[in-house]
């Protein structure tokens, strides 16, 4: 079978894609119900809660890019950074998948520094308030933001990360 099912009841095809078939109700339902850090975390934290703080720190003109920044791993999943690396071709396919996602939310190409830049300020402020201490040091060029984040549930993640589409967007 080379199609997934998705929450809306689409038949998807990862590896090749078709603008139509993308969906934010399938991403934000998705990445709602994918813990961060393969489920190595303290509590739940979802992508869908991290993109939607990646979506408020970026600057506003960026705000859609950080909210969708992850959205690819709604069709593929989240895996972690090492494994992501290693795996032949899976950065190929994601890139080519997140490619067709800009296309479909009229986003440019290639993703901006900017969003880049806030995803790692968030990866060393989830390194401090969700997982424990370190085993060694995390290779982090960025430094963490000053609040702490408390993990919305997977249902508030959704609506929310659906919320702030329709304030960027203007719709579903």
């Amino acid at each position: 079978m080379s199609w997934i099912q998705t929450y809306t009841g689409k038949q998807f095809y990862p590896l090749t894609p078709s603008l139509e078939a993308i969906d934010v109700r399938d991403i934000a339902h998705s990445l709602s119900l994918q813990c961060r850090y393969n489920g190595h975390c303290r509590v739940f934290y979802s992508v869908a809660d991290h993109s939607l703080r990646v979506s408020r720190i970026v600057p506003p003109e960026h705000a859609l890019w950080g909210l969708l920044h992850d959205a690819a791993e709604a069709y593929l999943t989240d895996l972690p950074r090492p494994v992501k690396h290693a795996v032949d071709g899976y950065d190929r396919l994601e890139d080519s998948l997140l490619r067709v996602i800009a296309q479909r939310f009229d986003l440019g190409w290639p993703m901006p520094e900017a969003v880049r830049h806030a995803d790692d300020v968030l990866l060393a402020t989830e390194m401090r308030d969700l997982l424990g201490p370190p085993p060694a040091p995390w290779p982090l060029s960025a430094s963490p933001r000053t609040e702490t984040i408390v993990p919305l549930t997977a249902r508030e993640a959704e609506q929310a990360f659906l919320a702030r589409h329709r304030e960027l967007c203007g719709s579903e």
